[in-house]
């Protein structure tokens, strides 16, 4: 059986999409290795480490009235409108905070207190507990019911439809994930986000946007919601950086800040001006890659581009994943494998998940380990187990994609998973 696709990329522009990054086929702790952890945390480019490395040694901090402190708070401001850019906002607050999982905390703690008393708290099982776990614990915490949406376990996704069952006139805070890095299926968050829109108006409606990040524009103009965070070390970038988008209504709420900061002040304590300069080199090769695609010099245009061709490029690798070739047996060729998800949807975004029958997940990831292919296990635990449970796995093998993984690599994990499954 053939691939189902073709790449948007060729191999000339695969080969300078790798150059830009670190460790692409090494591991510099176990030597050379194939990287399907992507979900995990992506590759780092080289320039963010070069960037931040230069602007990490310079100790003055903002505020100051000397050439540095001015250079620095100069890197601060640059990098929240390259976030705004990234995010595709045009209107509310960002702020960077420890991880993306604490920013979701802190955005459902904020809405959970400040919002109109009674009522209830929405969440769906197919979130991370970032979500998951935060509004149950603030539903509880301010008295409200906490209700859990459920998802389609044929389809591992959620839809306008299964929200509006479930969502009142009363709701004060839904949650949606945009892509969930266990099945890999991406939500329609316009669509959930109308369709509560129109049963609670005034609704705090807060997004995870982690996983979907990384493969493809994000458009957040376009989707009515009152928050949405991403962690850039899921995009190309260093571990400990979580951004906020708040909308404007949103980021006026009493929170957590110094009182004689401004009301839309969302940041505690100095700000790391590398941690920004992280944000301005994303952009850049998400330009840079971008137009490779469109002759518009357009930043909102070339990451849509950017987007686009990821998406195309990813889908080709999925398609290879599940269905192989005349030489490499395609997953979907396996008696004993269940992929999670609708393997055929379009909305089946970088990740592919499956579960062998008979095989624990963790023994999947040793064997491929030892053909120098790295992938991850999720287990029914404290990050996955409101997900598995309802699809009946207790573990799962995750292969998580990156757009600067190859068909050629997916040829070696099909050949390395033909050589397990035969043992």
């Amino acid at each position: 059986m053939k691939t189902k696709s073709a790449s948007s990329f060729s191999d000339a522009l695969v080969n300078q999409i790798r150059e830009r990054f670190f460790y692409v086929d090494e591991c510099p702790f176990e030597g050379p290795r194939i990287f399907f952890e992507n979900a995990g945390g992506s590759l780092t480019l080289k320039s963010v480490i070069q960037q931040t490395t230069a602007i990490a040694c310079i100790p003055d901090n903002g505020g100051r009235n000397n050439l540095a402190s001015q250079a620095m708070e100069d890197i601060c401001v640059q990098g929240k409108k390259d976030l705004a850019t990234l995010l595709g906002a045009s209107t509310g607050v960002v702020f960077g905070g420890e991880t993306g999982t604490e920013c979701l905390f802190r955005a459902v703690r904020t809405a959970a207190l400040e919002s109109e008393e009674g009522g209830s708290i929405v969440a769906c099982s197919v979130e991370h507990p970032a979500t998951f776990n935060s509004t149950e614990i603030w539903a509880r915490k301010t008295g409200r019911e906490w209700i859990a949406v459920p998802f389609d376990v044929s389809t591992g996704v959620v839809t306008a439809d299964h929200y509006a069952e479930y969502v009142r006139p009363d709701t004060r805070i839904a949650t949606i994930i945009h892509t969930n890095p266990v099945t890999g299926m991406v939500m329609d968050v316009k669509a959930i986000a109308e369709r509560i829109r129109s049963i609670s108006p005034d609704c705090y409606i807060i997004v995870d946007g982690i996983q979907h990040a990384p493969h493809g524009f994000i458009g957040i103009d376009e989707l009515d919601v009152d928050a949405y965070v991403i962690s850039l070390y899921k995009v190309f970038s260093k571990f400990n950086n979580g951004y906020a988008w708040l909308s404007d209504r949103f980021s006026v709420l009493p929170h957590d800040k110094l009182l004689g900061n401004p009301a839309q002040s969302w940041e505690l304590g100095s700000r790391d001006p590398s941690a920004y300069a992280a944000v301005s080199a994303v952009l850049g090769y998400f330009e840079w890659l971008g137009s490779n695609f469109t002759n518009s010099e357009s930043a909102k245009d070339k990451l849509i581009a950017a987007g686009d061709a990821m998406h195309v490029h990813e889908r080709c690798l999925i398609d290879f994943i599940l269905h192989g070739d005349d030489q490499a047996k395609g997953l979907l060729s396996y008696d004993s494998v269940r992929i999670v998800g609708d393997v055929f949807s379009d909305n089946h975004e970088s990740v592919v998940t499956f579960h062998v029958d008979g095989r624990d997940a963790k023994d999947i990831v040793v064997a491929l380990a030892d053909h120098n292919i790295r992938i991850h296990a999720r287990s029914d635990d404290a990050y996955s187990g409101n997900i598995l449970r309802p699809l009946g796995f207790e573990s799962v093998a995750r292969v998580s994609l990156g757009h600067y993984n190859t068909l050629g690599e997916v040829r070696k994990l099909l050949e390395a998973i033909n050589e397990i499954f035969s043992d």
